[in-house]
Parts: C-alpha cells; sequence; structure tokens
C-alpha cells in the first residue's frame, strides 16, 4: 500500500526539506505549490529551481496550485484520501512588511487557506496527522516588554534567571501588538488547534523562531540569515532595520525541524502547541552573525542602518524548547547557528 504525505509549500524551505525527508522514509509525496513567492518577493523568492530538482525523483507529484482553491485542494484529498497519512502545511505568505499593504490577501492565504485545509483533512483522512507549522510572531510585541540589558553586540534580557531557557507557550497571544501577518497566522494557528480539539485530530502546531537551510530563496522581506548571507557575499552590503542590529533570534535548521516534525508524528496528539526554534543551542542578533560572516571570509560588510523598527519585530527571542523535548525526549538539534551559517556560505 501507498504512503502519501502532502506537502503545501512544497518548493519553500520547510516544504522541500518534508519532500526529501519523507522520499527517504519511503513515502509519496504530493506537493503543493504555485510559486507566489515569486509575486511576493521578486527573483529573489522565485522558488522554480527547487520545483525542477524535486521533480527529478519520480515519488513526487507537484500540483502548481493555490490552497484558497477549495474545489481544486478538495480534489486532490478526495484522489488520494484512502493513502495520505500525512500532512505538513507549510504554504504561507509570510512577510510583515507585505501584509500591511496587502490585509485581504495575506488573510486569505493564511487563514482561508487553512480552513480549506483542515476541512479536507477532516472530510477525507480524519486518521491522517496534520501538522500546521505557526510562528512566533502569533505573541506579538509581548516578548518585548521584558527588561533588557544592550552589550556590544546585543540585547538580553536583564532578569537572565527568568529567562535563560527562553520564551515558552504560557506567554500570552493577546494585550500587545501584532504585526498583520502575525495576526492571519494567529487565527490559522488557532483554528487547528481547535480541529484538534473539537475533532480528536491529531494534530500539531508549531510555532517557529527563524527557520533555515540552503534550500531558502530568501528575500529582502522573509528569509533572516540566508538573505543576510547573500547580500554579505554578493553585494558586501547588509541593511539592519531598527535596534542597532543587536536583535536576537533563535535559527532551527529546516532538517533538524522536519526531525522534530517526525518524532511528533510517530506519536502525535490532539491539537497540542510547541514553541520551536534553535533555542539556547542556536541564536545569534544580527550582529553576530555578520560578524562571523566577516571573520570567515575575510571580508568587510558595509551596514546601513535604519532607526525604525519593523512593527512586531522581536528584540530578543529565543524559543524555550523544553515541553517539546519532555514530549518527545529522542529529538536532538544537530545544526547550531555558526554550523547553519557555514553551510549558507557554501551555497553563496
Amino acid at each position: 500500500m501507498k504512503k502519501i504525505v502532502i506537502v503545501t509549500g512544497s518548493c519553500g524551505l520547510v516544504g522541500s526539506e518534508a519532500v526529501k525527508f519523507f522520499i527517504n522514509k519511503n513515502f509519496f509525496v504530493v506537493g503543493i505549490d504555485n510559486n507566489f513567492r515569486k509575486f511576493l518577493f521578486g527573483k529573489d523568492g522565485d522558488t522554480s529551481w527547487k520545483k525542477k530538482e524535486l521533480l527529478l525523483n519520480k515519488n513526487y507529484q507537484h500540483y502548481s496550485l493555490d490552497i484558497r482553491n477549495l474545489k481544486k485542494i478538495s480534489d486532490i484529498f478526495s484522489k488520494y484520501s484512502k493513502d495520505i497519512k500525512i500532512i505538513i502545511h507549510s504554504a504561507a505568505q509570510p512577510s510583515h512588511d507585505w501584509a500591511k499593504d496587502n490585509l485581504l490577501t495575506d488573510f486569505s492565504i493564511n487563514a482561508e487557506g487553512t480552513v480549506n485545509l483542515l476541512n479536507s483533512f477532516l472530510k477525507y483522512v480524519p486518521k491522517a496527522t496534520f501538522i500546521q507549522l505557526s510562528t512566533n510572531k502569533v505573541y506579538g510585541d509581548n516578548p518585548n516588554k521584558i527588561n533588557l540589558k544592550e552589550s556590544t553586540l546585543r540585547f538580553e534580557p536583564s532578569d537572565i534567571k527568568k529567562y535563560k531557557n527562553g520564551f515558552n507557550e504560557k506567554l500570552s497571544t493577546d494585550h500587545c501588538t501584532h504585526s498583520f501577518f502575525g495576526v492571519s497566522k494567529t487565527y490559522a494557528d488557532y483554528l487547528a488547534q481547535e480541529f484538534g480539539k473539537n475533532y480528536n485530530l491529531k494534530v500539531g502546531v508549531f510555532r517557529a523562531g527563524c527557520i533555515s537551510g540552503p534550500s531558502h530563496s530568501g528575500a529582502k522581506l522573509h528569509g533572516f540569515l540566508s538573505f543576510l548571507v547573500k547580500s554579505c557575499m554578493t553585494k558586501k552590503t547588509y541593511n539592519i532595520i531598527g535596534h542597532k542590529g543587536k536583535q536576537v533570534r533563535d535559527n532551527i535548521h529546516s532538517l533538524d525541524l522536519l526531525n522534530c516534525f517526525w518524532e511528533f508524528i510517530k506519536k502525535p496528539k490532539n491539537g497540542e502547541v510547541y514553541n520551536i526554534g534553535g533555542g539556547l543551542f542556536s541564536n545569534c542578533s544580527i550582529l553576530e552573525a555578520i560578524k562571523y560572516i566577516e571573520s570567515v571570509k575575510k571580508i568587510k560588510i558595509k551596514l546601513n542602518y535604519t532607526s525604525k523598527p519593523r512593527i512586531g519585530d522581536h528584540i530578543w527571542y529565543i524559543s524555550d524548547t523544553r515541553k517539546f523535548c519532555r514530549d518527545y525526549p529522542n529529538w536532538k538539534q544537530k545544526y547550531n547557528t555558526k554550523k547553519l551559517l557555514n553551510e549558507l556560505l557554501e551555497k553563496y
């Protein structure tokens, strides 16, 4: 019997990693991706190169369609229904900046598209497992409300003991200012949770920090480490927006994230939420990443500063992954930020 995984956003960073991951585990992968990133971000966001690469494998079937098209999504679920074991939903409109000027499109992709997938999941394959790729942006600017201290290259919590493990899932998603991207992703996040809880479906919601890897088509408006490395290596310049470049992000490699999904899939829960990211194992500020590139490649990067930060940009955000690690102790991260940066540097 054929085992099928449906992957949305299959030519993006997480999606393409999922395609390779599950083919290696003897699944047949049905990919859904209409290369909307090219429309969003121009040639930097174009994923057609990854599509060509994926199509070389006979165990991959590609559908170039929009997740907002309920009929076509339903047709795919109906066609493969008896064999679908897993749905990895990684398609999204991922940019803060783009969302604020295109509210209806942003909401229709992130919210309506997720509704379509969850309804098809419920109708055709309720025994499968659904992975919802969410984001730490559901917390709005609440992470910025803690007291921070400034050092030469980064911000850190003043009360380091209290926040030594980062932010856990108890951080409120309310009483704060969100980016409009954060709003649409919060709706999708909550919806996936409630499908799991109301209908007793196997659903995992993963609130990710920065995800990176060599399969990322990094662009100015999305793809922190990938675009940073690309800009530094090809132009020898980088534009820093807000917080002096000392804002700290945790960074998780897309393969580490897929291994996380796999542990959940082997022992799924109903609508469970996890903060997932590089955590204490893998994090850096923008300046730290640039200093590392300069030291490794023996180059000097010209920095251009904009003082006004992006709305919803976190000053210090590290994911507390202890809940997931308690539930799934076999998961281990392999990539810290330096190893991740080295892999990106090889690409460029």
